[in-house]
């Protein structure tokens, strides 16, 4: 009875045991396929003409905290992506399934293989499985379909940025022309003030003299104010028609010099006419200065006295000889060759100082190397201003890089002892000789599905810049991993690199990027001048778009 209960407690406790066993390796499968990312792909057609359009779709289904990176961009080649539509989400419970479709298109005829894409999860790469579509020729019927002529050429717009450029320099020089113009050579209108100072000294002597009579300083009582103007007018006529220094002398004095031109023969005045002009200058000391004030008749008669002196003075001038007029001739042609020269300074000193305050202003704001470099034209800043660069993908398997400008297709030839692994070598590239700048990209597909060996690539290139003629070639390596996660190999250093068509030797930096897997190898070479920061954030720029396919 003991050894039965016995058995069937030990039998009991065996098939607990058991049970537990069950339910763990249970919980631990069930736990670890909840954490394990599952990735699914299809397309909705295999067979599509040319320039229809398929539609690719992944899943992934991971838990909710998992990070999920699609690929982006030109990875589906030789298929293209024609838009790359919203990832849409479904949540269950702890899981999320994230679906990804993608337009895709092809525009020449044949079989194609629709490459695996590479999914990174949590910093782990899944990929989707290759397939095979089939892309045929649309038949046209000639018969039913009618045939219609080429159309024209479109005119396409071009770019108007230097068209405004030298819209806004001419526009600046019209400004500086219109300012000198209107400083310098506008006819003004003339003041009365100016028109009297432009008659000659005569008859504005006689015209200062009529405005004398219609002045009020007599029935204002101002006859100090009177005479100063009187004796003034009559003076300057003196000086400026007889040449005697008239103003800053006094009535004794200027009465001498009067008297020594007429007895020199050189002013043929008449004794009483001197005497009559001594008494009205010492009457006009008197009020002057001695605040003397005589009648106002007296004051009318020295005013018309005055005038017949002027009028009589001009007449005694003798008549200047032929040489003394061609002397005037002369002096008058300097004079105003001489306010020519002044006019002509005055204007290119106010453009200078005009070109001037812009170019300070200008540097000022964008910085004194910058502006220079604009003016000048530096060939890397021109580059780097380019406002659309070019993006695009280049050989097979392709490599996606954003480029100032477009890389051209070169023509390379595969040596002959490299025809037996080598299968097709598609090679692009730009080469900007003035900032000694070059972006190329080479795709290698082999014969045999190897591995690519990318140091014995990279020997191969700086064994051709020392063909070209560099020099102390300094050469590094590191990992370098595109946007996506692909990782390759990357070269770079510094040389002294031969200018084209010299002999001259320029220090440069260069840098390989080189990637691969079975069967090809894509590389990226740049080159440029050391110390040019403006090609230095060209290359950080192209850097950043590099972006290479997985497998061929």
């Amino acid at each position: 009875m003991s050894c039965n209960k016995l058995f069937n407690k030990d039998f009991i406790l065996c098939f607990l045991h058991k049970v537990v066993l069950c339910l763990f390796f249970i919980g631990t499968y069930t736990s670890y396929s909840q954490t394990t990312p599952k990735v699914t792909s299809e397309v909705d057609v295999t067979t599509l003409k040319i320039g229809e359009q398929l539609h690719f779709k992944v899943s992934v289904e991971v838990d909710s905290t998992a990070q999920v990176i699609f690929p982006e961009g030109q990875t589906f080649s030789p298929l293209e992506t024609v838009e790359a539509f919203k990832t849409d989400t479904t949540r269950k419970k702890d899981r999320v399934t994230l679906q990804k479709i993608y337009a895709l298109t092809q525009f020449d005829s044949g079989s194609y293989k629709l490459p695996q894409q590479r999914i990174e999860i949590n910093g782990k790469g899944f990929f989707t499985d290759s397939l095979r579509i089939e892309v045929s020729t649309v038949k046209v019927d000639t018969i039913a379909q009618k045939m219609f002529d080429i159309k024209p050429l479109l005119s396409v717009n071009k770019s108007n940025t230097k068209l405004w450029k030298i819209i806004l320099a001419i526009l600046f020089v019209l400004l500086i022309g219109g300012l000198v113009y209107w400083f310098l050579y506008r006819k003004k209108p003339l003041t009365e003030e100016e028109k009297v100072a432009l008659l000659p000294p005569y008859d504005r002597a006689l015209l200062e003299l009529k405005k004398l009579e219609n002045s009020r300083y007599l029935i204002q009582d101002e006859y100090k104010q009177y005479y100063s103007e009187l004796t003034d007018i009559v003076r300057s006529y003196l000086e400026e028609d007889v040449k005697v220094s008239a103003l800053e002398s006094t009535t004794d004095e200027l009465i001498s010099k009067l008297e020594l031109r007429k007895d020199a023969g050189e002013l043929d005045l008449d004794n009483d006419t001197i005497s009559q002009f001594k008494k009205i200058l010492q009457t006009a000391d008197l009020v002057k200065f001695a605040k003397s004030k005589p009648p106002i008749s007296t004051a009318e008669n020295d005013r018309k006295a005055v005038e017949q002196i002027v009028v009589k003075t001009h007449e005694a001038i003798p008549e200047p000889t032929e040489e003394e007029l061609l002397e005037q001739e002369e002096f008058q042609e300097e004079l105003a060759r001489k306010k020519q020269r002044k006019k002509t300074i005055v204007a290119i000193s106010a453009a200078l100082g005009a070109v001037i305050i812009g170019i300070a202003g200008i540097t000022a704001y964008y910085g004194p190397t910058n502006t220079w470099d604009t003016i000048t034209g530096n060939p890397s800043k021109k580059m780097l201003d380019t406002k659309e660069w070019v993006s695009s993908s280049y050989g097979y398997p392709p490599i996606s890089i954003e480029t100032p400008e477009v890389l051209i297709r070169q023509k390379t030839k595969i040596p002959a002892e490299a025809q037996e692994k080598i299968k097709e070598l598609q090679t692009f590239a730009y080469t900007n000789k003035a900032a000694l700048f070059t972006i190329a990209t080479t795709s290698t597909t082999f014969t045999s599905e190897e591995e690519p060996d990318f140091q014995k690539s990279v020997e191969h290139l700086i064994k051709n810049f020392e063909k070209k003629g560099a020099k102390n070639i300094i050469t590094k390596n590191e990992e370098f991993t595109t946007i996506s996660g692909v990782k390759g190999l990357k070269t770079y250093g510094n040389a002294k690199f031969r200018v084209p068509d010299s002999k001259e030797l320029v220090k440069g930096n260069y840098i390989i990027l080189s990637f691969g897997g079975k069967g090809f190898q894509q590389q990226v070479l740049l080159t440029w001048l050391a110390n040019d920061t403006y090609a230095q954030e060209i290359i950080d720029r192209i850097l950043t778009t590099v972006e290479v396919k997985t497998e061929a």
